[in-house]
């Protein structure tokens, strides 16, 4: 009887043991997955881009959401192209997309054809937040998720992107609304790359590491990179923003002409998708390449 008690309690302390929050690696399927990219689908009937869309859409299936980092149908975002080319590739998934705007899409007036294509034709608000402002938030799992528009410019985001403009007042009382363990900010142009910085979207970075957040995507690069955690001033910070950039969504690739300091992996040799495992905790990371791309990139950080 003795050896039959102890037999049972092993096997009652390993099953919660499995089945507890903090066994996370052992019970990944229990928690959300988002997947993301920009930089998307080319032209409808263009065919001298070598457009892979078709190829990273396929990276999609079984996503709890997905996110389209801007510059998701290309020239100016037109809803004639959305609906010809993004709409037969990513729009597959268009019911669970949480999307932000690029520049191409503000070729466009107002970008218009991006907000019809995702609100609906003329709606005011909907899935990419409303007309005049295209930022946003949700949650995904435990995690608080905020969508921005990183397009500061006269003919973008109404107000501007500095610190006393609408969308950062949003941004600052959203942040402290929603304390949650694990925040993720997306938008389209980088803060911080190997490219080039955009010193428009400081505001949005200060107040996202003032409040303890932890991760940001973007594309706009034609490529992949992925940084230290960084500071406001962009040196390393373990307090600090973990970026990614994905700007390989089928569009085209370019390469690098430098390295910024924090820089960790670069590659401009795969379109593909970054997939994201949203634990209550910590984070696990995946680049997934498509087609035939080779170039991988994986790993695991914990949330402040």
């Amino acid at each position: 009887m003795k050896t039959l008690f102890v037999v049972g309690a092993l096997c009652a302390g390993l099953f919660l043991a499995l089945s507890s929050p903090f066994n996370q690696s052992a019970r990944a399927s229990d928690y959300p997955v988002i997947v993301a990219a920009g930089d998307i689908a080319c032209t409808a009937g263009d065919m001298t881009a070598p457009c892979q869309d078709q190829e990273t859409a396929a990276l999609l299936a079984g996503a709890d959401r997905v996110l389209p980092l801007g510059d998701n149908q290309y020239e100016a975002g037109a809803l004639s192209d959305y609906l010809n080319s993004y709409d037969l590739s990513w729009g597959q998934y268009r019911s669970s997309t949480s999307p932000v705007p690029g520049n191409h899409e503000y070729k466009t007036p107002d970008a218009a054809g991006y907000f019809d294509y995702f609100n609906g034709v003329g709606a005011q608000s909907g899935p990419a937040g409303n007309r005049d402002e295209g930022y946003y938030s949700y949650d995904v799992g435990t995690w608080h998720l905020i969508a921005l528009n990183a397009n500061c410019g006269v003919n973008g985001v109404f107000g501007g992107c500095s610190q006393l403009s609408p969308q950062m007042i949003w941004l600052a009382s959203d942040l402290a609304t929603h304390p949650a363990t694990c925040t993720l900010a997306y938008w389209h142009q980088p803060r911080f790359s190997s490219m080039h910085t955009n010193t428009p979207m400081d505001a949005a970075w200060r107040l996202l590491y003032d409040n303890g957040a932890d991760v940001v995507l973007n594309g706009h690069q034609h490529n992949y990179e992925r940084f230290a955690s960084m500071a406001p001033n962009g040196t390393q910070d373990d307090l600090g923003l973990r970026e990614f950039i994905v700007g390989t969504g089928g569009s085209s690739l370019s390469s690098y002409a430098q390295t910024y300091s924090t820089s960790r992996v670069e590659d401009a040799s795969s379109f593909g998708v970054l997939k994201m495992t949203l634990y209550p905790q910590k984070y696990d990371w995946q680049f997934v390449p498509a087609g035939t791309g080779t170039f991988s990139d994986s790993g695991t950080a914990r949330c402040h």
